[in-house]
């Protein structure tokens, strides 16, 4: 499954338009705001009569707010108390997630899991990093989504070692929240980027559909300098999963990539290099887009990408490794 994803690749999909446009405000209307969220960069963009100030001081409102509730890097976080058995609480933000996350889990048949935390630590991409071989077999007994339950807005454990890690999902919902507080301020025309998980509606300011990138995806790629492939949305979410970023090499020279699958407590080996979604949610897409990097190309990937088309309307781009080539598996629109 799933990893530590907060840091989670900032992958791919970067927002063309926000830096082409950015010095462009032909109709007057459009600001840009750029700065940190979630410890990653925002950037947004819309048409509102709003002030800048106005709408950087909402976003750092839901940051703070997100931050509370679901970082495991915040040591005060309501998440980092459940963890620590501090409390059983949840809020809003937690039960959505939690319970959205039941889908991915059930879809990959256990590749995409929540409680992952504890392996992603192990193998040193979590908080409480260790980077040492770990006990896999002792760690596995308490990791598996089946092993918690939300019961009157409180998570139940069935062993209070089990921890649980949002940082699959987090991000892309934090997405969703910006721009549904953008749209009750009736704004219709906007795009919001954290890190590399977007989510946009209606036209820029040349009146065109926004522009996003895909990256190349080649190891340690930090710059986002080299584009696979740009595509158009005038609606809807994207998000990006890979390997390229977040890895490092053990004594023996074996890459250990941050996607470890908590159905084996194993890193994920996989041709499968980078897996772009677009869905409805930002939330969707961002879990979504993980759950295919976590089942990799031996896992059958392609194959439940192509029935979560058929069922949700999802749109998936995977590139894969071919030698010292890529080679590209996708839906039929972005051929």
């Amino acid at each position: 499954m799933v990893i530590s994803k907060l840091h989670r690749l900032l992958i791919a999909a970067f927002v063309i338009s926000l830096m082409a446009v950015a010095c462009s405000t032909s109709k007057g209307d459009y600001i840009t705001i750029e700065g940190e969220a979630l410890g990653t960069f925002v950037q947004v963009k819309c048409n509102t009569t709003r002030t800048t100030a106005d709408i950087e001081e909402r976003i750092a409102s839901i940051d703070q707010e997100m931050k509370a509730s679901m970082s495991i890097f915040n040591s005060e976080s309501l998440i980092s108390a459940i963890n620590t058995n501090q409390s059983n609480r949840l809020d809003e933000h937690l039960i959505y997630n939690i319970e959205l996350a039941e889908r991915f889990y059930t879809l990959s048949d256990g590749a995409y899991d929540i409680t992952v935390k504890p392996l992603t630590d192990a193998w040193g991409f979590g908080r409480d990093a260790s980077v040492a071989e770990p006990n896999i077999d002792s760690l596995l007994e308490f990791v598996g989504y089946d092993r918690i339950a939300v019961v009157d807005n409180k998570l139940i454990k069935e062993d209070s070692r089990t921890q649980i890690d949002l940082n699959s999902i987090a991000k892309g919902y934090t997405v969703d929240v910006v721009a549904e507080e953008l749209e009750s301020l009736g704004i219709v025309d906007y795009i919001v980027n954290i890190g590399g998980e977007i989510r946009c509606r209606g036209r820029n300011a040349q009146g065109k559909k926004w522009s996003i990138g895909i990256e190349t995806p080649y190891d340690g790629n930090m710059s986002m300098d080299s584009i696979e492939k740009i595509v158009e949305i005038e609606g809807g979410a994207l998000a990006t999963s890979g390997n390229y970023r977040r890895f490092y090499l053990n004594d023996e020279g074996e890459k250990i990539v941050h996607t470890i699958d908590p159905r084996t407590g194993y890193s994920v080996t996989s041709s499968l290099l980078s897996a772009t979604v677009v869905a409805p949610t930002c939330a969707e897409a961002d879990a979504a887009a993980t759950m295919f990097m976590a089942l990799g190309s031996e896992g059958g990937a392609v194959e439940l990408a192509q029935r979560c088309e058929a069922t949700y309307g999802w749109k998936y781009y995977f590139i894969f490794a071919d030698g010292d080539n890529y080679h590209i598996e996708c839906s039929e629109e972005f051929k």
